[in-house]
C-alpha cells in the first residue's frame, strides 16, 4: 500500500495570466471548490493519508492559510515544501526525499482532475512503477506519447514526440518505488532545461517494471483558459462534485463553519 503522496502544485502558470498573478493556478476554483482538492481527493481516496504539497515561495502562505490545518482532526497529515525556481516534474522527488523516506510514493500534479477511481490501482502496488494512460483527441505532439504493441505491450514512451507513435498520452499520476529518489538525483537536464518524468519512466520500462493503466473517464488537465471553463463545466454536468471521499466533505464544512464564525466576530 502506498502511504505516501506528493501534489506537486508550484510553477508560475504563466498562460493563465492575470488569473495566476496573484494566486497560485491550483487555488483556481473547479466549480464549488479549488483545483488543489481534486489531486487531493485522488490521493486520500487510495488511501494515502501522509501527503506532501509543493508549492511556490509566492503563494506559500495562501497554501497554509486554506489547508493548514482543515484535515488535522480527520488523520490526514499535510506537509508543505517551496520549491524555489521549478526544474521539471521528477525535481518533486528531489524535493521530497526526507519525506518520502524508504517508502513508495505517488505524486500527482496539482491541475490534473481524474473521473476514474484511481485507488483499485493504486492499493495493488508493490514494486517498481505505475502510469495512466488516457486517449487523446486533440494533437498528442504536446504530450508525453505512451506506444503500445498489438498485444498491449508498452514499447516506448516519448515526451512531446514530432511524429507521435500513438494517441495515447501519459497522464499527471505517478507510482513509483523508493528507487525514485535515485534515480531524479541522476538525471541530466533535457534540452528544455528539466529533470523530465518521462526519464524516469524510461527507466523503469527499461527494467521490465513499469505498468502502464488506461484509463477511460474523463482526465482534466486546467492549465489554459478553456480547458479550466471546461472543467468546471464538466465537473457540474457530470456531477463529479459528488464524488470526493466523505472526509474531504467533512474538513470543507468545518472549515466553511469556522470561517463564518471568523467573519460574524469581524462584523461586530
Amino acid at each position: 500500500m502506498i502511504k505516501k503522496g506528493i501534489i506537486l502544485a508550484g510553477g508560475t502558470a504563466t498562460r493563465l495570466f492575470p488569473l495566476t498573478a496573484t494566486t497560485s493556478k491550483q487555488l483556481l476554483p473547479v466549480y464549488d471548490r479549488q483545483m488543489i482538492f481534486y489531486p487531493l481527493n485522488t490521493l486520500i481516496k487510495a488511501g494515502i493519508r501522509e501527503i506532501l504539497i509543493i508549492v511556490a515561495p509566492e503563494h506559500s502562505g495562501q497554501f497554509l492559510n486554506l489547508l493548514g490545518s482543515m484535515f488535522k482532526k480527520y488523520g490526514v497529515n499535510l506537509y508543505f515544501e517551496v520549491q524555489q525556481v521549478p526544474r521539471g516534474l521528477a525535481d518533486a522527488f528531489i524535493l521530497g526525499e526526507s519525506f518520502i523516506e524508504k517508502d513508495n510514493v505517488m505524486m500527482i500534479l496539482g491541475d490534473n482532475i481524474f473521473e476514474d477511481d484511481l485507488a483499485k490501482f493504486i492499493k495493488k502496488f508493490k514494486k517498481g512503477g505505475l502510469i495512466f494512460a488516457k486517449k487523446i483527441f486533440d494533437d498528442p505532439r504536446r504530450y508525453g506519447i505512451v506506444e503500445f504493441s498489438k498485444n498491449g505491450k508498452v514499447i516506448s514512451i516519448e515526451e512531446k514526440p514530432v511524429r507521435p507513435k500513438s494517441d495515447y498520452c501519459v497522464t499527471g499520476a505517478y507510482v513509483f518505488d523508493r528507487r525514485v529518489v535515485a534515480m531524479a538525483k541522476n538525471l541530466k537536464p533535457s534540452d528544455r532545461g528539466e529533470i523530465e518524468i518521462t526519464d524516469i519512466n524510461n527507466k523503469y520500462l527499461l527494467m521490465g517494471e513499469l505498468a502502464v493503466e488506461k484509463i477511460k473517464g474523463e482526465w482534466l488537465d486546467a492549465g489554459t483558459f478553456d480547458s479550466l471553463l471546461e472543467a468546471g463545466h464538466i465537473v457540474k454536468n457530470k456531477k463529479l462534485y459528488k464524488n470526493f471521499h466523505p472526509l474531504i466533505d467533512k474538513a470543507m464544512a468545518g472549515f466553511n463553519a469556522e470561517m463564518k464564525e471568523i467573519c460574524k466576530k469581524k462584523l461586530l
